[in-house]
């Protein structure tokens, strides 16, 4: 039987500034504008965790940042 573990990070909006995308009052929303450092930043932070074994379960975004959940197989 396969057995996994589990981590949850944050990451501040501070480090993330422009990546968490915007959501009009409309329900309008638009990731375009998301700057290119931020998406190669984002990048950065899959690869480097991604390299420890981690996969990436899901991004929930907020007004100050974002938690990241993420498991790996346990040998």
């Amino acid at each position: 039987m396969e057995r996994y573990e589990y981590e949850i990070t944050r990451h501040p909006l501070e480090s993330f500034k422009d990546l968490v995308y915007f959501c009009s009052e409309s329900g309008t929303c638009s990731v375009e504008t998301v700057r290119g450092d931020q998406v190669k930043h984002l990048e950065a932070l899959l690869n480097e965790r991604g390299n420890m074994g981690w996969q990436l379960v899901n991004l929930a975004f907020g007004k100050d940042g974002f938690v990241a959940f993420w498991m790996r197989k346990i040998s």
